[in-house]
């Protein structure tokens, strides 16, 4: 970056003003930025036409400061910016929006609660058969319409919803998802798909970026092809190199993620390898869940103490050498943690979830706690759910807790952990997340670690199609 160049925005990043709070942000792939008013000032005037000179000058002209000093701030802002990615040194005309800009005056209600990211699943109809799915094969009621999405992405962009992830199952089972696209960027919100990328072709891609699709997520479940079509139980793995290609050539953004576990784990370095020939610009690296079916394969699918510490190394190496190139993300798996993770940033304070069915819920795996009843968007307006249901208030916030979380210094940062977790495997939502060393459950987790080190892996399990899925 020099005098010279002229900054833009790079694809896919848009300035945007949050609708409740009025904040400037950026809004990107999966993710968003805040700015502070000396970052909006510059940010603002980044629109590939504008010199950093002339960005400069004009900032002089409008602010009292030492011009060395508010240069070196420009020069650092737009590094920054550069060095995530978000910002072209010589970027040209700068893209507008297809989102739609809404002012929103509702205020925060819920203690200050507001949902930044709405996941729509779309249906749990699939074509892979993982073996740690968590969807159920069946659901009682039928997908919900076209028009009823539509009025659901309305009602979250209302809300503060800012981020929608359109998944499944496999969303492009939807022969709408194109008119959902269209009607999610009507209602203001930003469109990311995740997809295994079976059934994606040329013409559905362009189909979905005219609608205003903005970036796509693409499952793997391995670099190796055989390996790959064995954990997904169908042969996917070159129409997933296939899709890659597709979505890069239609101009979307590209993301991959891989759910990690013991038959996988030790191709990382290949996987990561994998990612960057296909030129993804994120990589999340998630070990297992085990809910669902992951936790009926646990057996199988937890790696070993060894695995996940040189796993944990190659991650943190390829991700220093790809500064800048590729974003890598990588989770830890929970059972080897001695302090539970923040699970959806603490219940019903930042996500929620819309099922195939209309059921909302605070994390996408809610419905496996026992006795805890979730809204449908048939009979209830988001709003009300989000602010008044009792699924979302039962776990909110920290008065719920019991010691040794109502005690704890972490407890306004990992708000117990996960309330699945805890359900599934002592029996109560309401204990302590097992995996914390501080637990009266953890010699649970402990158990199951002493099992899996002992013991052959298992056959999996496999997850079956639902009822109206496609052959594989």
């Amino acid at each position: 970056m020099n005098l010279e160049s002229r900054p833009a925005l790079a694809p896919h990043v848009y300035l945007r003003k949050d609708s409740l709070t009025g904040e400037p942000l950026l809004i990107f792939p999966e993710e968003m930025l805040t700015l502070n008013e000396e970052a909006h000032a510059i940010v603002s005037r980044c629109d590939g036409e504008t010199a950093v000179a002339a960005i400069i000058e004009s900032l002089l002209a409008e602010y009292e400061a030492d011009p060395e000093e508010l240069s070196a701030s420009v020069f650092d802002e737009l590094e920054e910016l550069h060095s995530r990615r978000l910002l072209l040194p010589d970027g040209g005309k700068h893209l507008k929006s297809r989102l739609v800009q809404r002012v929103i005056s509702n205020e925060v209600q819920s203690g200050g609660y507001r949902p930044y990211v709405l996941l729509a699943e779309l249906t749990y109809r699939c074509p892979l058969h993982c073996p740690y799915c968590s969807n159920p094969v069946r659901y009682p009621h039928g997908e919900l319409s076209t028009a009823e999405w539509g009025r659901v992405f309305g009602e979250a962009a209302e809300l503060g919803v800012l981020h929608l992830a359109l998944s499944g199952g496999e969303p492009l089972l939807r022969t709408d998802l194109a008119r959902l696209v269209s009607e999610a960027a009507e209602a203001g919100l930003y469109p990311n798909l995740i997809t295994s990328g079976v059934g994606l072709d040329e013409r559905r891609a362009s189909e979905l970026r005219e609608a205003g699709l903005e970036s796509v997520q693409l499952s793997f479940q391995s670099d190796e092809p055989d390996l790959a079509d064995t954990i997904a139980g169908a042969r996917a793995h070159e129409s997933k190199l296939r899709a890659a290609r597709i979505i890069r050539g239609s101009g979307l953004a590209l993301s991959m993620n891989v759910v990690l576990h013991r038959a996988n784990i030790s191709r990382l370095a290949n996987i990561i390898g994998l990612a960057e020939s296909l030129g993804a610009e994120r990589l999340e690296l998630a070990n297992t869940q085990y809910y669902g079916w992951g936790f009926l394969n646990r057996a199988s699918l937890l790696p070993s103490r060894e695995q996940v510490t040189a796993a944990m190394r190659i991650a943190l190496a390829e991700k220093q050498r790809l500064s800048g190139r590729m974003d890598i993300y990588y989770v830890l798996p929970d059972l080897y943690e001695s302090r539970p993770k923040p699970c959806m940033q603490g219940w019903g304070r930042k996500y929620l979830t819309v099922n195939p069915a209309g059921e909302v819920l605070p994390c996408p795996t809610a419905s496996g706690i026992p006795g805890l009843r979730f809204d449908n968007v048939r009979e209830h307006p988001l709003e009300w759910i989000w602010n008044e249901s009792e699924s979302f208030r039962r776990f909110r916030g920290t008065e719920w807790m019991a010691a040794p979380c109502r005690d704890c210094p972490q407890r306004e940062i990992d708000f117990g952990g996960c309330r699945c977790q805890a359900a599934l495997l002592t029996g109560n939502a309401g204990n302590t997340d097992p995996v914390c060393t501080l637990s009266a459950d953890r010699a649970i987790v402990d158990r199951i670690l002493a099992d899996i080190e002992s013991a052959p892996p298992a056959t999996w399990i496999k997850r079956a199609n639902p009822v109206g899925g496609i052959a594989s």
